[in-house]
């Protein structure tokens, strides 16, 4: 029992990464909110969400990812930082959740070959031109180019108030597509070998660092790709050291990519969910009938485990280099979490499909009113934001999971 209280004890303690100081070890993970308008202009909305992350007791928050140029667009509604009005309207954003005195990080993202033309209205790019999505080979001239957005959002968002960034290098975006031997074919200085697949954010940070000084960068990893040719655990424990190398403060370890389906965000998908967003599988005839009443009460089977999946990617992570790691995936109650502490697998956890049922699911866990969340991981609220706004869907609408 007194190890049991110890453990607690130390999840809910402050943290220090670098200057920045957690209220407790669970971290609310990015997630895309869909929550800013054609320009990237935050909504009310979106600061509200945050505001009730903040009172319901998160350690710190991970913004929804936020762009750092046009062309890394992938849906219309994707929050931007390089303008003037997104910036004015994120310093209102920070100063609020601070008044909670919650930490929160900007995450910063260009989507690569997941952009879409139809959002960005400019051509796709890639590190190399691959089936994994249609999009040209990068020229010299535009990698420079995504260096110096990069760097130039990293700038605006210390502007902003924000206590940090995270640079996205997971889940098949543009940085996460550079370090992938599965996804980077160049033949130049920029492919290769892990060191030249790693230059981009080797320059970034660099060329940060002199802009703002020793502000905190930590970035989110791909830990593995489940993809022939993917990133392996032992190849993310080099790009970890590389990170640690060039001044990065901490390490958020995920997995996946688009092309590889549901390995990154994995779960149960309830039929009847499906059914009811669908409304072409509605037109069908005698379709309500025949799935309804059957497969309405199964669920689309998703790869396994559903639980702890970056784990192992984190632990090994945590082994090969001194600076904080936080693991993120398939965590949904507190005795998962302590036991994470507990045995060293991770310095914090984060979360995201959990606090959008939930904002206040860290002030529950503390209070002793709960020890799960109540997220089935249905996964709705991953989608949801590609046509509107964030949603948990069996937080919108009256049916509840049997």
């Amino acid at each position: 029992m007194e190890g049991e209280t110890m453990t607690k004890s130390t999840i809910f303690e402050p943290f220090e990464l670098d200057g920045i100081t957690f209220k407790n070890r669970i971290l609310r993970s990015a997630t895309l909110e869909g929550l800013s308008d054609e320009q990237g202009k935050p909504a009310e909305q979106l600061i509200r969400k945050h505001i009730a992350l903040a009172k319901g007791g998160v350690g710190g928050i991970i913004t929804g990812f936020i762009g750092v140029n046009q062309q890394g667009k992938s849906t219309d509604f994707m929050a931007m930082i390089n303008n003037q009005e997104s910036l004015d309207r994120f310093k209102d954003l920070t100063s609020r959740v601070h008044e909670f005195g919650t930490p929160i990080i900007a995450q910063l993202n260009h989507c690569g070959g997941q952009a879409k033309r139809e959002s960005s209205h400019m051509p796709v790019v890639a590190p190399s031109k691959i089936s994994d999505y249609k999009a040209k080979e990068m020229s010299e001239l535009e990698i420079n180019e995504v260096i110096e957005a990069f760097a130039g959002g990293i700038r605006n968002a210390k502007e902003a108030g924000f206590d940090g960034v995270q640079l996205h290098i997971a889940h098949g975006y543009l940085l996460s597509e550079f370090v992938s031997p599965r996804m980077n074919k160049r033949r130049d200085k920029w492919g290769g070998n892990t060191e030249n697949r790693f230059r981009i954010i080797k320059e970034i940070f660099e060329k940060a660092k002199k802009e703002v000084g020793d502000y905190p960068i930590i970035v989110k990893l791909n830990g593995f790709e489940t993809l022939k040719n993917g990133m392996t655990i032992e190849e993310s424990i080099k790009i970890a050291k590389l990170l640690e190398q060039v001044g990065c403060k901490g390490i958020e370890v995920s997995n996946g990519t688009l092309k590889a389906g549901m390995s990154t965000m994995r779960g149960q998908v309830p039929w009847q969910m499906v059914i009811a967003q669908d409304k072409r599988l509605r037109r069908l005839p005698g379709f309500m009938k025949s799935v309804v009443g059957f497969a309405a009460k199964k669920a689309v089977p998703q790869p396994q485990p559903h639980k702890l999946y970056n784990l192992d990617a984190a632990a090994a992570i945590k082994k090969a280099v001194k600076i904080p790691v936080i693991v993120v995936g398939g965590i949904t109650t507190l005795n998962e979490i302590e036991a994470i502490i507990s045995e060293d697998k991770s310095d914090l956890v984060s979360m995201s499909r959990a606090f959008i049922i939930e904002p206040d699911l860290v002030n529950k866990f503390k209070e002793g009113k709960q020890t799960q969340s109540k997220c089935i991981h249905c996964n709705y609220c991953i989608l949801s934001p590609e046509k509107g706004p964030l949603k948990c869907y069996y937080g919108t609408v009256p049916q509840q999971p049997q």
